[in-house]
């Protein structure tokens, strides 16, 4: 008789109680509360810096430029994405890594007379002037 007991027992325990899947719950939760915002701000310094890359990539551009057209000296002259693209110094189209937009090539600029007081590249997508992305000398040498 205490082997039939001990048996049934032993079955009845199978599957997990309604605490046990609560807490479960809860722990998840917790960890999902604390994961997101941290994900949401790497995600928010990827794009910063995959912007800050591609200003590099221009800065570098435009000094090969200006060593194959001008023996090295960048001059006081601003230089468009356009003529580094024209040159073959860049491909075509360029994007802006944080919104997918393509860079206006007229308008995306390396500010050589503007480096003084700050801006020195201005990444532009054509669609305003509250869309350009500015960075300075420092910044991009700084990478």
């Amino acid at each position: 008789m205490l082997k039939k007991a001990i048996k049934r027992l032993k079955k009845e325990e199978k599957g997990f109680t309604l605490i046990e899947l609560l807490a479960v719950i809860v722990i998840l939760a917790v960890i999902a509360v604390i994961a997101v915002p941290l994900i949401g701000n790497i995600i928010e310094n990827t794009r910063e810096k995959s912007d800050l890359a591609t200003a590099r990539q221009i800065y570098d551009a435009a000094r090969l430029w200006a060593t194959d057209s001008n023996n090295g000296d960048l001059g006081n002259t601003d230089i468009t994405l356009a003529t580094l693209q024209g040159d073959g110094f860049l491909d075509a189209p360029l994007y802006l890594p944080s919104t997918k937009d393509a860079l206006d090539p007229a308008t995306t600029i390396i500010d050589v007379s503007n480096e003084a007081s700050g801006n020195y590249i201005i990444l532009s997508t054509g669609t305003g002037t509250a869309d350009d992305v500015p960075f300075t000398k420092a910044e991009i040498l700084a990478q």
